[in-house]
């Protein structure tokens, strides 16, 4: 069971942080959280928000997430779009909050005991999956507009575009009808593959956490020399339950209907964890022999 309490919030490398110097941390990590959330650096969200909390503490890390939240609301708001514009925009930012933002904060527990980077990654992808399903809804109740189809017609549109050009270049019908084969599949398990680009973000950040100072500090302080390592990519390993998904997701070509999208989508998700499993274990295999970065 994880715990969720909020109610154990002390920092955990810099317990004697004067209120003052909390306050404005807060402050500073909201803004460039923010930054982070409105331009390409979205990707490393989750290590502002993991490195506060390992700072200042986990109610510190709320706030600025929070803060953080709030910030590029009010961002979003002063900039003109135009309506459908606009509905993309909130929703994107409600998926943000919900698929990242929120999983991140709620894994707080796991990252201060140093919990194994496989784990950690699970709950975070399952706080993902949920978050995205509630903004879809959510969307379509309060905006009459759907995310999903949004990204699915705008795939549509870009596979289309890249078949046409192919055929003007002169590619053999046999080809084409292989693209527009992928093509189809690919719009089909879309969203595995915005879970899969959503993992990458977690990736990188615990990728971050492991080499920042703040981490090694608190390893120090605790006295666990595990934690040091517990975030490098050699140490990369899913737990045993993904086995059950990838079974579920073999059930593929024997479902239907809904059943079958959901199994499609979960055996590409977890095909791809396993290839980021075999590829740790590689560079686990490099370090233990001593290789160089060559």
């Amino acid at each position: 069971m994880i715990e969720m309490s909020l109610q154990q919030s002390e920092p955990v490398a810099l317990p004697h942080r004067s209120p003052g110097r909390q306050v404005r941390s807060v402050a500073v990590y909201s803004l460039l959280t923010a930054l982070m959330i409105i331009t390409p650096m979205l990707v490393f969200v989750p290590a502002a928000l993991f490195h506060c909390a390992i700072r200042n503490g986990r109610r510190a890390a709320w706030m600025a997430g929070a803060g953080a939240l709030a910030i590029s609301a009010l961002y979003m708001s002063a900039v003109p779009h135009a309506p459908a514009a606009m509905k993309m925009a909130w929703s994107g930012l409600a998926g943000v909050a919900l698929s990242i933002v929120l999983p991140s904060l709620f894994v707080l527990p796991l990252i201060e005991r140093a919990e194994k980077f496989g784990r950690v990654l699970f709950y975070l992808l399952i706080g993902s999956a949920i978050g995205l399903a509630i903004t879809e809804i959510g969307s379509r109740v309060l905006l009459a507009f759907s995310p999903f189809a949004a990204q699915v017609a705008e795939a549509q549109v870009s596979n289309t575009r890249l078949i046409a050009l192919y055929r003007s270049k002169g590619m053999a019908p046999e080809m084409l009808q292989m693209m527009e084969k992928w093509a189809s599949y690919n719009t089909f398990v879309l969203p595995g593959f915005l879970l899969i680009m959503i993992s990458l973000v977690f990736i990188l950040s615990l990728l971050m956490l492991g080499r920042l100072k703040a981490w090694r500090e608190m390893a120090t302080v605790r006295g666990d020399n595990d934690a040091l390592g517990a975030y490098l990519f050699r140490n990369f390993a899913l737990p045993d339950v993904l086995l059950f998904a990838f079974v579920l997701g073999g059930l593929t070509p024997l479902a239907s209907g809904m059943l079958q999208k959901a199994a499609a989508n979960t055996l590409t998700i977890v095909v791809f964890l396993y290839i980021l499993q075999g590829l740790a274990i590689f560079r686990f295999l490099l370090v233990a022999m001593g290789a160089g970065f060559l």
